[in-house]
């Protein structure tokens, strides 16, 4: 019997499920039919199959051929089977042997020429063959990408014909050696760039730290999207296991994967004018989006008001759990999405509210109109809201009587008080459960008595409630305080302005 049985891996979310590819050859009207639920790029593989064997110097059977594509419910997208589908026919056909293609697994698009070109989310078939202590042959383009999964062992290769070749014992592929994975691009930006607000770098501090969220309000050109744009220079490194989770989500998206910055937290900053299915991600075939980008990173909104609403309510479940569940009728897709929100907005339509030169004439109605675009339970789930003033032109001019702090300086004191809420629970203060917010952060007396003014005078939720916990206790670890002293619940407390009943 003329059957051969190679391995690949399909997508799924961020998974790689495994895809076992039966080929069988037997007499009759010369055709190839492709089953196991197929889409259109599967089933235009024959034709780029046919001609990649044609020009690698081999035969083509003129039999019937039959592919069958397991498990058949999984639905199977994209040219990333061409390789393997090759690969068993000419195994099946008996051009190359088949003794050795349980150890390998295939992936890769083929072009007309045999030549193998990039697929997306190599990196999750890496990780899955890896545990499932087998031999990837992938294309060469896509192996600096894999190589980020430790012990993974790789074989690039260039074409079909070198991968024939490997498998028939004529010539060797040579396994993929990374010379270095750890190198992070130096920032050309600092927050020794912004002159003055101080209270604004020191919150941005405590926020890095917790990795909590954060609204900032001010007048257009007070350096909000400025400030914005140097967190990630204060953020640490992302650990291996971070960094794989979101390089993944990177590796299977159209964005593709920066392997040289694969340790640096992302920072997403997407335009107002984009949809909720831009945000949360989406399509027939489910691909992540904006929220699942910005993994174990930070989503940067500008501009908050002028998204629409409905587009910034779908940001309220992943800001709670973590992750996102695309339905579709064929299929459902969960995505990671454990993000830092970053917010900026204009106190008022016109921005100027406030204004000394008296040029806002916005009414208290507009004012209240344009504020009521965000929500309450969003801004609910928002731990700072922080307004940032203009600077004085003196300022401005010759910057600050102490000077501007780097963003090394700030990052150093962020990664102590980080180690230690991690060596203390595990995790930044920020994913603190319920349960673990009674534990790691306790008050004294008078701390509850002030809190629970604060709740009552404020009008605050319950969920403000342990967020300021969780906020008095990143100050805390900042300042090296096992306990969380009323100082730094005061401070936690003066965050929490724009959720106030009165």
């Amino acid at each position: 019997m003329s059957l051969a049985i190679v391995y690949s891996r399909g997508r799924s979310g961020i998974d790689a499920p495994l895809v076992t590819i039966e080929v069988h050859i037997t007499n009759g009207l010369p055709s190839l039919s492709i089953v196991g639920l197929p889409e259109t790029a599967v089933k235009e593989s024959k034709d780029r199959v046919r001609g990649a064997i044609i020009n690698s110097h081999f035969e083509f059977p003129i039999q019937r051929i039959t592919i069958n594509l397991a498990p058949a419910d999984l639905p199977k997208e994209g040219g990333r089977f061409d390789l393997a589908i090759a690969i068993g026919i000419l195994a099946a056909s008996g051009q190359i042997p088949k003794t050795r293609l349980n150890e390998y697994e295939c992936i890769g698009e083929l072009s007309l020429s045999g030549e193998l070109r990039l697929i997306s989310g190599a990196l999750p078939v890496a990780i899955h063959t890896r545990d499932a202590k087998r031999i990837l042959i992938l294309p060469e383009e896509n192996a600096a990408e894999a190589a980020l999964v430790k012990r993974a062992n790789l074989l690039p290769a260039n074409n079909l014909l070198e991968v024939c070749a490997h498998i028939g014992g004529q010539k060797s592929l040579t396994s993929f050696v990374v010379e270095s994975l750890e190198k992070i691009k130096t920032a050309s930006i600092d927050f020794s760039d912004v002159q003055g607000q101080f209270l604004v770098k020191r919150a941005f501090e405590i926020a890095a730290t917790g990795s909590h969220n954060l609204l900032m309000l001010g007048p257009p050109g007070t350096g909000k999207s400025m400030l914005a744009s140097r967190l990630p220079t204060i953020i640490p490194e992302l650990t291996e296991q971070q960094a794989q989770e979101t390089a993944a989500i990177a590796s299977i998206s159209d964005k593709g994967l920066d392997v040289d910055n694969w340790l640096k937290p992302p920072f997403r900053a997407p335009h107002h004018t984009a949809s909720a299915a831009a945000l949360v991600g989406g399509g027939s075939n489910p691909k992540p989006g904006e929220i699942s980008l910005a993994h174990n990173g930070t989503l940067f909104l500008d501009e908050l008001p002028e998204f629409d609403r409905k587009v910034l309510e779908v940001l309220r479940e992943p800001l709670e759990t973590g992750h996102i569940t695309i339905s579709r009728a064929s299929r459902q897709a969960d995505f990671p999405a454990k993000f830092q929100l970053i917010a900026a907005m204009n106190p008022c339509p016109c921005g100027y509210i406030g204004d000394p030169s008296g040029r806002c004439h916005c009414t208290s109605e507009q004012v209240a109109k344009y504020r009521a675009k965000i929500s309450g339970p969003l801004l609910d789930r928002i731990d700072m809201h922080l307004e940032v003033p203009r600077v004085s032109h003196q300022v401005l001019r010759e910057g600050s009587a102490g000077g501007e702090e780097s963003s090394a300086e700030i990052r150093a004191r962020v990664v102590i008080a980080r180690n230690i809420a991690i060596a203390r629970q595990g995790k930044v203060n920020s994913a603190l459960s319920t349960k673990e917010v009674k534990e790691y952060c306790q008050l004294s007396e008078k701390g509850h008595q002030l809190l629970e003014q604060a709740m009552d005078r404020f009008g605050l939720s319950h969920r403000a409630y342990h967020r300021i916990l969780k906020l008095a206790r990143t100050i805390a670890d900042l300042a090296d305080m096992k306990d969380i002293e009323i100082r730094h619940l005061s401070e936690a407390i003066s965050y929490r302005k724009l959720d106030r009943s009165q």
